[in-house]
């Protein structure tokens, strides 16, 4: 059984002397310390287990977008969390996704939906389906589920800036490739692996986020490590829409959106707490 997911309740935020603490099991409602996002096709259904983010019915030439965030209506620099954290996500999945999703914590750089762009922050849990081609990082493939950070906010990312041009001319030369786009990963602070895909059994994911490193494990085991984490503020979020992505280190980009049958991300718990 399950109904319609309408914001309703108490905040449930506990604060400490470090951070604030958020854990939400979507029962008996979702805490209203989430913004809810339901365009077009998406929709934020309460199960009798947790919370389904569902896209059924999104089309090619509309925007479709389920998803829970604590960022909207916020300036970036008053986004919610910095380290030293621990987010632990209860999460399952219907199988094969058209379009991405994923959870975790970012700065919201860029959306459909609107905003002022800026340059990307994130560590989270990510997936995005062919055509979808993001490969940022060297020896990750481009699509599908993986574990993700990247922060080009820095100084040391800024500098590649004036160098776009040459460095994608540069990387279509297969010996110029690894040796140039190592450099450019690292001041990017962009880490990758890819994970086994999410399916229709509960696995739990956690990210240990320090001011010097971060932590990516599935069900306990560590699937990615990085000592270049972003500094933050960022905001949580998690989502699954209808468009697919193309960026790539030779030069290739892209950006559409994807018709979609019923495939849907459930939650049944998400925390946040002081690490």
């Amino acid at each position: 059984m399950y109904v319609v997911f309408h914001p309703a309740g108490e905040n449930g935020i506990q604060h400490s002397s470090v951070m604030a603490v958020i854990e939400d099991t979507f029962h008996p409602r979702p805490l209203s310390h989430w913004h809810p996002t339901q365009v077009g096709g998406g929709r934020l259904v309460l199960l009798d287990d947790g919370l389904r983010l569902l896209m059924a019915g999104a089309r090619r030439d509309a925007y479709s977008d389920a998803q829970i965030d604590d960022y909207t209506g916020r300036a970036r620099r008053r986004f919610p969390w910095r380290p030293p954290l621990r987010m632990t996500v209860r999460a399952r999945a219907s199988g094969a996704l058209a379009g991405t999703a994923g959870f975790g914590f970012w700065n919201n750089p860029f959306s459909p939906l609107g905003g002022t762009p800026a340059l990307p922050a994130a560590l989270w849990f990510f997936c995005g389906s062919p055509p979808s081609d993001m490969p940022l990082a060297l020896g990750v493939p481009g699509h599908g589920w993986k574990a993700a950070c990247i922060d080009a906010t820095r100084p040391a990312a800024l500098a590649w800036a004036p160098l776009t041009l040459p460095v994608l001319l540069a990387n279509r030369v297969p010996a110029l490739y690894r040796r140039i786009w190592l450099r450019v990963q690292r001041g990017l602070r962009v880490a990758e692996a890819a994970i086994t895909a999410l399916g229709q059994h509960w696995s739990e994911y956690t990210i240990e986020w320090r001011v010097d490193g971060a932590r990516f494990l599935v069900d306990g085991a560590v699937v990615l490590a990085t000592d270049r984490p972003p500094r933050g503020p960022l905001g949580f979020v998690a989502w699954v829409d209808n468009q697919w992505m193309v960026a790539t280190p030779h030069g290739r980009f892209g950006w559409g959106l994807l018709q979609a049958d019923a495939h849907w991300l459930d939650l049944a718990l998400v925390r946040i707490e002081p690490f």
